[in-house]
């Protein structure tokens, strides 16, 4: 069970798909009002959209296709990563699970950036 762990940390397709669903839970936690709903929207909305793109990359129609999925994982990353920090002042209750979807949100930015400059190359 223990290698099937290791492995899932670098399979995109599954770690971005459970990256979405955490991104769900957390948001299902904050309680709503007029300022977490707007936030709790463009999370749920930008958090679930990074393995979307990323299964559309997979099956691009060219290179130049996959590295523009590839980039828009990257933008869609980085733009949860500035809802993360909202929520994390919104709902300060959820620092730690905000903290670590927030960390494991910088790792697939890292990972999509990475790719990315190797397709330029």
């Amino acid at each position: 069970m223990t290698e099937l762990k290791i492995n899932n940390k670098y399979d995109l397709e599954e770690r971005t798909a459970k990256f979405g669903e955490n991104i769900i839970l957390l948001c299902k936690t904050i309680k709503q009002d007029a300022i977490t709903r707007p936030i709790i929207n463009q999370l749920a909305r930008s958090g679930t959209s990074v393995g979307a793109n990323y299964m559309e990359a997979n099956a691009a129609s060219s290179k130049k296709d996959f590295r523009n999925k590839i980039y828009i994982c990257k933008k869609e990353a980085q733009e949860t990563k500035h809802w993360l920090r909202m929520i994390s002042h919104c709902a300060p209750e959820q620092k730690d699970s905000t903290r670590k979807t927030w960390k494991e949100c910088q790792e697939l930015t890292l990972i999509f950036g990475k790719i990315v400059s190797s397709l330029k190359n």
